[in-house]
């Protein structure tokens, strides 16, 4: 008698509630060997590439391309093939990031449902060895990230997520990474060139066949374009699949933007959150000085002089926790949404090592090749948004942290001198710290030492 099993979606890094289907490598009716590449799945941290438990076939996969599965439901069901090699019993299957005996395989869920309490606890027991963005953990091991050949296109999953996204037809892309894989800077340069656009193929029949349509047929897309379509409660209604995007009907957050919609939730809920601001006066610098790196050092000496400001504050048990070392979250935005990762020891490195760790990290964000261990652990943050505009803003401060420093966009503004006044160029500066673990008396010396670190000629 044949032997069924179903898969739930583990726990892809640090208790994520769920992820995002990217691609399926098999469909329905298919053989599959066990560790083989089942499925890419995005989380707000990394693509990652989730094997198959075991040998056999696919009976049943639940959900689609762009489909939100919560960790711990039914990701796929499978017939399981005795002639065919299977994990031992009580072997670690890798899916879960600890090293405890794995529990007995719960009840097939929906795919919709939430996860199971016993996954929760079994979670909240174990140690969490961490998920790295391109990594999983099989059999006590880890496998680096290798580009796989999916319909005799081979790329890391990270890559096909950024095609996916990008509206680029992998097949047509011109490939220059190693064994003739596609790399980031070939999807990105195919989708700035339009030289592989999905479904550009088929372009002329759709064509025909759209214009074979009545009049009074062609017209009706355009102004469901322009309209947003009303359920009878009057609010937005989905005419479209899921998959598809359409302006003007709701569509679920995914990935890094879902998470970033429950982390500011979050810390809006317990943060007591109170701005300063002042004008940094960078009248004295010299050629050369690079703005980043100077309000990196600033922020170093500051935390030196008010470690009050690079702390952590458990709320719930009511302590703090002291940094000797300061690691400075740098925000960095982009498509998917805000990442923020850590440049370590920072008060360690001078003007270059601060330059090339934000290089490094702004580049790792991009490619989405980036740790999960680096996007949290920092023990104050930092936004620059003045690159883009904006002078004074109300940072948010995500907990444990305790503050947050905003940099505005720099400015001239006359400044009143011995016998006169001067155009004196000037950043303008907010610093948000949590009131419940830091007076304003230390928030203000801590600004008044970036201050005078920042009027500093170099």
């Amino acid at each position: 008698m044949s032997q069924t099993k179903n898969f739930n979606l583990p726990d892809l890094g640090e208790g994520l509630p769920d992820a995002t289907i990217v691609e399926w490598f098999v469909k329905e009716g298919d053989v599959i060997k066990l560790d083989a590449p089942l499925v890419s799945m995005e989380t707000a941290k990394a693509v990652v590439e989730v094997p198959s438990p075991v040998s056999g076939t696919v009976l049943k996969l639940s959900g689609a391309a762009g489909d939100i599965i919560p960790t711990g439901a039914v990701l796929a069901s499978f017939e399981i093939d005795p002639n065919l090699p299977q994990r031992a019993d009580g072997q670690d299957t890798g899916h879960s990031h600890g090293h405890a005996p794995a529990a007995p395989n719960p009840p097939p869920l929906p795919a919709a449902a939430a996860p199971v309490p016993a996954a929760a606890e079994e979670k909240a027991e174990r140690d969490d060895a961490g998920t790295v963005v391109g990594a999983m953990q099989s059999s006590n091991a880890v496998h680096t990230e290798q580009a796989l050949a999916v319909g005799g296109v081979k790329a890391v999953p990270a890559v096909r997520a950024t095609a996916r996204k990008l509206g680029v037809d992998l097949a047509r892309v011109r490939a220059t990474g190693a064994d003739g894989a596609v790399t980031m800077a070939d999807v990105k340069q195919a989708a700035a060139d339009g030289s592989a656009k999905l479904g550009a193929a088929q372009a002329p029949v759709a064509a025909a066949a759209y214009a074979a349509q009545a009049p009074a047929q062609v017209a009706a897309p355009v102004q469901s374009e322009a309209r947003t379509p009303l359920s009878a409660t009057g609010k937005p209604m989905r005419t479209q699949p899921p998959g598809v995007v359409a302006k003007g009907q709701p569509e679920p957050l995914k990935g890094v933007r879902r998470n970033m919609a429950r982390v500011m939730a979050d810390a809006h809920s317990k943060v007591v959150p109170t701005t300063l601001n002042d004008d940094a006066d960078i009248h004295a610098w010299l050629p050369g000085n690079d703005v980043t790196a100077r309000l990196v050092r600033a922020i170093v000496v500051a935390a030196q002089k008010v470690p009050a400001m690079n702390a952590w504050f458990d709320g719930d048990a009511l302590t703090r926790t002291l940094h000797a070392q300061v690691d400075i979250g740098i925000a960095v935005d982009t498509d998917d949404g805000l990442f923020v990762p850590a440049l370590r020891n920072a008060d360690m490195l001078d003007a270059r090592g601060i330059r090339e760790g934000v290089n490094r990290l702004r580049e790792q964000v991009e490619a989405r090749s980036i740790a999960a261990s680096e996007l949290s652990g920092y023990t104050i943050s930092l936004s620059n948004f003045g690159m883009f505009a904006g002078r004074y803003a109300t940072p948010v401060v995500v907990p444990p942290c305790v503050a947050i420093i905003g940099a505005g966009r720099a400015r001239h503004q006359m400044t009143p001198v011995m016998g006169g006044v001067e155009a004196h160029k000037v950043i303008p500066l907010s610093v948000t710290f949590d009131h419940r673990a830091a007076t304003g008396g230390e928030a203000a010396r801590f600004l008044r030492a970036m201050m005078d670190d920042l009027a500093l000629a170099n």
